[in-house]
């Protein structure tokens, strides 16, 4: 929850497992009315099974100031260190079990 104090400090932690963070090369979005869901998987190749390795389910309000973070950062990064190249590659049929609704 936001402060309309802007001298408030937060004290933010991080765990050691947390801080290690997990690798993940896909993300899959879905979302409801009142929620998105975000899934990240570590796709290998040659391998026909992965699992979520984390799942982050925002409010749409979060999950639109996120989008503008990462737009931000990319603008940032690619200023310093070039275009990112987004390579096509080929869809990766999913088998993500049934769908459900919130």
């Amino acid at each position: 929850m936001a402060s309309n104090n802007p001298d408030q400090k937060i004290n933010i932690e991080i765990d050691g497992e947390i801080a290690e963070g997990q690798y993940s090369n896909l993300a899959i979005i879905n979302h409801s009315v009142s929620e998105f869901v975000v899934d990240f998987v570590n796709i290998m190749p040659g391998n026909p099974k992965s699992k979520v390795k984390s799942r982050i389910i925002l409010t749409p309000q979060h999950a639109k100031r996120l989008a503008k973070a990462l737009r931000d950062n990319i603008n940032k990064f690619e200023q310093a260190h070039g275009e990112i190249r987004d390579h096509d590659q080929p869809p990766i049929p999913l088998n993500f079990g049934p769908t459900g609704q919130a």
